[in-house]
């Protein structure tokens, strides 16, 4: 049965009865009180799902009605222990429910998107301190981030790099100062640790190309699984990035300079995270605003796609690829800046000042 009003009016012969939803039942209520009761299957599950809709009662509307008498008179239950502790299942049932539909595919991307950026802050201060540390010892290695943090996991000293490793020669002439077998195995374990951090940040993205392949093929195919699940991020769910006009769509992530354009001190910016997108990353400067823009308009679309329907539509992405050669078919060359008029500057064809 479907209801979408909590009350309903129902007219018969001039007099109008009101009908009631309750978890329990449709409870229909004339002039002398409660003329009929529909009462509900008592089971659990069924309850709560009730209970979760927006048009149930589930406490006495107003007063002189109380709803916990009415269930007992039309034989839903016995007794008041009976009606409380029903109540308390169903209500425990429907808070599990309702706690359980939170954890949505979007919500496991955001989250995976900020566990990325947390171990990205943690690696980072990691691998500046492992790269001045080590290079007290090994000051040519050269290496920074993850290759460092391998590098000196697996060998520690100079001293253990094999003749056929590239960087044998670097190590035998090095001039850094020699290390302690004490401090080797210090440092091996400070980079050990940080290789674990690079191998879950490896797992986490992987994790998260494969919810956007099921959750959000559009926006994937449009502007790829990380950049798509960072927009998916930053709006709070993919339901709310399809609301999004594509102009906010283009300039999200760019706040620093749209506060500025705002204050009045610099021009409006043209993109944010998108730039991320080789589309946008790899074209002229004087292309990259109107194919964000373009770029902008598909995410906006793809979101939608995703939200209503949730199949592929690889025709979006041949759309965007032929507005994106339009664009850089009528824009060959920078524009020409034009100068600013000089101080005696009088109109054409007469001379200012010389």
């Amino acid at each position: 049965m479907s209801l979408l009003k909590r009350t309903i009016p129902v007219q018969w012969y001039g007099r109008i009865d009101l009908k009631i939803i309750t978890w329990y039942g449709i409870l229909t209520i004339g002039d002398d009180g409660v003329s009929e009761c529909e009462p509900f299957n008592k089971d659990v599950d069924e309850l709560a799902e009730l209970l979760l809709r927006k048009d149930v009662v589930a406490y006495s509307p107003g007063s002189g009605f109380d709803i916990r008498t009415v269930a007992i008179e039309c034989g839903f239950v016995e007794n008041d222990e009976e009606y409380n502790s029903l109540l308390r299942d169903v209500s425990i049932r429907a808070a599990k429910l309702q706690i359980s539909r939170t954890n949505t595919p979007d919500m496991q991307i955001i989250q995976a998107v900020e566990a990325l950026d947390d171990i990205d802050d943690v690696v980072n201060v990691l691998s500046e301190r492992l790269s001045e540390w080590y290079g007290l010892h090994f000051p040519e290695l050269g290496l920074s981030s993850e290759p460092l943090a391998r590098f000196v996991s697996e060998f520690g000293s100079r001293n253990n790099v094999p003749a056929e490793h590239p960087m044998f020669e670097k190590a035998t002439s090095s001039m850094g100062s020699e290390l302690p077998s004490a401090d080797e195995e210090l440092i091996k374990g400070f980079a050990s640790n940080a290789c674990e951090l690079y191998d879950s940040r490896h797992s986490i993205e992987a994790s998260i190309v494969r919810n956007m392949e099921k959750m959000a093929p559009n926006v994937t195919l449009i502007t790829g699984s990380l950049i798509g699940a960072r927009f998916i991020s930053m709006t709070g769910g993919l339901a709310r990035l399809s609301q999004l006009p594509s102009s906010t769509v283009q300039v999200m992530g760019a706040n620093r300079a749209l506060f500025k354009h705002l204050r009045g001190r610099a021009p409006s910016p043209k993109h944010g995270i998108i730039f991320n997108n080789p589309l946008v990353k790899n074209s002229p400067w004087w292309q990259r605003g109107k194919i964000a823009r373009a770029l902008a308009a598909k995410i906006s679309l793809a979101a939608r796609m995703d939200v209503y329907s949730g199949e592929l539509h690889p025709e979006i992405k041949v759309d965007l690829e032929k507005k994106v050669n339009s664009i850089k078919a009528a824009n060959p060359k920078p524009p020409v800046k034009q100068k600013p008029a000089g101080k005696g500057y009088k109109g054409k064809n007469k001379g200012g000042e010389r």
